[in-house]
């Protein structure tokens, strides 16, 4: 992953909102976003969930509940959250936050799309091989 562009917003503040499960993230550029943990981890910029190339994404289901339970920063460009499902994969990098709040709306309907073609329900639990089809520990 590379660092920042010199015209990547960078945050100002980050706040993770346990009960609501909500991470709020203000950038410098006056953008501030609230994104829902599960849409942070069906989302997860890893390998494991964006596989190794195109058409190899792991549809993750059963994450309405997740949580986040440990939040450490990556240098000065990115975060890496743990998830309470043990997940903990993800860099996060400051751009892709912001188009993961910027683009919040559209990321859901593609989200709640693939779940229809899949024929899976967005509660249902992961399987050993993943909603997907490829493997999956998380």
């Amino acid at each position: 992953m590379a660092g920042l562009a010199p015209q990547t917003p960078k945050p100002t503040a980050v706040t993770l909102h346990q009960a609501s499960r909500v991470l709020e993230i203000a950038f410098d550029d006056g953008a501030a976003f609230r994104i829902p943990f599960e849409l942070l981890r069906v989302y997860s910029p890893s390998a494991e969930v964006q596989g190794h190339g195109p058409g190899q994404e792991v549809l993750q289901t059963g994450k309405r509940e997740v949580g986040i339970v440990d939040l450490v920063a990556v240098g000065h460009y990115a975060v890496q959250p743990t998830f309470s499902d043990g997940h903990d994969t993800g860099i996060y990098s400051w751009a892709y936050l912001y188009e993961l709040g910027s683009t919040q709306a559209v990321l859901w309907h593609r989200y709640e799309e693939r779940l229809r073609q899949a024929g899976v329900d967005r509660d249902a639990p992961m399987t050993p091989t993943g909603a997907g089809g490829a493997c999956s520990k998380h």
